[in-house]
């Protein structure tokens, strides 16, 4: 049949409807979707082997014939096996295959195979399970570099493979959307070869000039596509004017002296607010570096100058906290601040969209709820988000769109997830940076310690004496509940052992502190009462809260002194090292210990890297290289477009020469008008189809 990228995948031989609903939960449903769904790895089938010679690790190929006609053995209900042996000049090869009764038919004795599978011996004997097979002569998946696919339950690597064999006829009728100037420059090969390349290369340099080629591809269309957002903002509507105010003014309302990096930042936020030009900066700060007061400070600016500003929180308990700590600070400046959540009732919320539509409420704080329809202000000047990788560029524009008046707000985002350089220049592409590189002086270096299970009962006698001083301890878990569906019978659970915030809390108060006051946190519970498990926790009632990681981001409480981080292999290294940053934010020496009963080396050493630094930029490149972006910033939240296959923390290289590329080519021609231009845009419009009004 011919195939077209349109062809459905119900036209492919094999793929009836149920088939092709599991392929759609991969997003596959034509022959296009096919070549775009590149793999993830590859394994090397061009080295064949004799029997005797066949290494014993790893997957490999050998060549051998069959020597007598395949026995089929129902050994009972829903249990069939095949064996047959094969043989060459070296000796003899016992296969077994499980529940594959069609082998019986497809091997015939005197003819030869390439078998594909792992050796192992018994006794004497050298066997194989379940290898795949071929004819000599008539190959498809071996003798070649085989793609290895992300798959589905019920969808094979195989199938998937053929299927996308079928397919690679159709790569031809891909466009080619780099513009001619951009491949010649950088030696890009031709779309086509790579999209051919990718799935089933000729050899290794096939095989690279293929992946540089897609990499490059995705990369220059992210860069173009945040060079754009960013030349629409210096071209977009005004920003409005804040006129500068007496700094000196601001600082005294503050009840600590602001480090020079701190006082550095607010400098550049009062110039790009009185610039007439919409700020839109980024304010990267490690853990406890005080990003608040200079969110503060942008609001204080804003009342002076007679506007609203917003600051927009992930998390409830996150809101609250600003709020107090914003309502103390600037109230004595006759600053209104005002809270607006969805917990709050609808009384409440009424009362407060009224005070924001009237101009009574200079600084509203809040979550999503400030973004939901309803919500206007009289004068928004300034947006603030906190942890901005929780917010999408969408968020931003959602709450940028209540402005009114033709004027585009200020923004101000606020991360404590340090970011590798290169990463925040294309993640934040249409922001400017600034680092609070300095902590507060005062500020208690934390001591972490990585703990086995054996030191348990250590670290329960620690957790007493820090109680006995006055201190209070987080115990962090990775579950709010056991999950006994987790695995299938006789398997044993990933996430079996795992300590469950209810029933390790309950566990604790019975067993281990039965005269202590303990304190439960976790995402299931009601807005209402996380507020105030956290409020009992922050006046001192509670002495150890144990919580999931809902205590990640900006929770402030100065006594704190110990938190324990339970299955520590569990998290990522940038978050472990926002959980530690919980403590140490008042006068006490301050510890941070990780449990784990990892047996995995690879996870040892990621403890150990946190446990001998404190530096948030060094860990987020550590964590950046083992995981990828994707995990990074969790699911998709942050705004940044999926990549498939260009690796931000791998390809730093060519991401700079894609940008170089896509800059090269917006000054050439800002608006992509020209003929050769056109498709970039349309793969840029496509690329970016998430962000509302940017691109239309």
């Amino acid at each position: 049949m011919d195939i077209t990228r349109d062809t459905p995948l119900t036209s492919f031989p094999g793929v009836g409807e149920a088939r092709a609903k599991k392929l759609e939960k991969l997003g596959l449903s034509s022959a296009g979707d096919l070549l775009t769904w590149y793999p993830r790895d590859y394994e090397d089938r061009r080295k064949v082997y004799s029997i005797r010679d066949a290494p014993l690790e790893g997957r490999v190929c050998i060549s051998a014939m069959a020597a007598e006609h395949p026995r089929l053995a129902r050994i009972r209900k829903g249990l069939e096996l095949v064996q047959v042996k094969v043989v060459d000049h070296t000796g003899a090869l016992h296969l077994t295959f499980f529940n594959q009764g069609y082998v019986e038919r497809a091997i015939r004795a005197g003819e030869d195979y390439i078998f594909y599978g792992t050796v192992e011996e018994q006794g004497r004997r050298r066997t194989m399970v379940n290898p795949i097979f071929e004819r000599v002569g008539k190959q498809s998946f071996t003798g070649c570099i085989m793609p290895v696919y992300r798959l589905t339950a019920g969808i094979s690597n195989h199938l998937l493979a053929s299927l996308v064999r079928q397919a690679l006829p159709c790569a031809a009728q891909f466009p080619e959307t780099l513009p001619q100037s951009v491949r010649q420059e950088h030696s890009l090969a031709a779309a086509e070869f790579s999209l051919k390349n990718i799935h089933f290369p000729k050899d290794e340099k096939a095989l690279e000039l293929a992946r540089r080629r897609l990499a490059f591809e995705e990369l220059f269309y992210l860069a173009a596509g945040f060079s754009f957002l960013k030349s629409r903002r210096s071209q977009g509507g005004e920003g409005v004017s804040i006129p500068p105010c007496s700094k000196a003014e601001f600082l005294s309302l503050l009840p600590f002296v602001p480090t020079a990096a701190q006082s550095r930042v607010m400098d550049e936020v009062a110039a790009d607010m009185a610039s007439g030009k919409p700020m839109n900066r980024l304010v990267q700060g490690d853990v406890g570096s005080g990003k608040t007061a200079v969110a503060a400070y942008a609001g204080w600016l804003c009342a002076q100058g007679g506007c609203q500003a917003a600051l927009m929180a992930p998390t409830e308990v996150l809101a609250e906290q600003h709020f107090k700590s914003l309502s103390a600070l600037l109230a004595p400046a006759g600053v209104r601040v005002g809270l607006l959540t969805g917990s709050l009732t609808a009384a409440e919320k009424k009362k407060v969209r009224a005070a924001l539509a009237e101009g009574e409420i200079d600084f509203a704080v809040g979550t999503h709820a400030l973004i939901s329809a309803g919500v206007a202000f009289r004068r928004l000047a300034l947006i603030v988000a906190d942890e901005q990788h929780r917010f999408g560029v969408a968020q931003r524009a959602a709450l940028a769109s209540k402005s009114g008046e033709g004027t585009s707000p200020h923004v101000l985002v606020m991360s404590a997830t340090p970011i590798p350089r290169t990463l925040a220049l294309i993640i934040y592409g249409d922001l400017d940076v600034s680092v609070i590189d300095q902590l507060p002086p005062g500020r208690t270096p934390i001591e972490t310690y990585v703990v086995r299970e054996d030191k348990r009962q250590r670290m329960y006698g620690f957790v007493r004496k820090q109680v006995a001083e006055g201190r209070q301890v987080y115990i962090i878990c990775p579950a709010v509940e056991e999950n006994p569906d987790a695995a299938l019978p006789g398997e044993e659970s990933p996430i079996l052992n795992l300590k469950a915030v209810k029933t390790y809390a309950e566990k604790l108060q019975k067993e281990v502190f039965p005269d202590l006051r303990l304190g439960i946190l976790h995402g299931k519970m009601k807005p209402r009462e996380k507020e105030a498990a956290m409020a009992a926790f922050t006046c001192g009632e509670t002495q150890v809260l144990v919580a999931t990681t809902v205590v990640e981001v900006g929770v402030d409480v100065p006594n704190a002194s110990l938190i324990i981080i339970e299955n520590a292999d569990r998290f990522g290294l940038s978050q472990l090292h926002q959980l530690r940053g919980r403590v140490g934010r008042g006068q006490h020496p301050s510890h941070c210990v990780l449990i784990t009963s990892t047996r995995s080396r690879e996870a040892m050493e990621r403890l150990h890297t946190l446990a001998s630094t404190t530096d948030g930029f060094q860990i987020s490149e550590e964590d950046l290289k083992a995981r990828g972006p994707g995990d990074f910033f969790g699911n998709r939240q942050h705004g940044l477009p999926q990549m498939k296959l260009a690796d931000l923390a791998g390809d730093m290289r060519l991401l700079s020469q894609a940008q170089e590329a896509a800059r090269s080519l917006l000054d050439r021609d800002p608006q992509l008008i020209q003929p050769e231009n056109r498709p970039v845009w349309e793969r840029v419009r496509r690329l970016f189809a998430d962000t509302p009004d940017i691109f239309n």
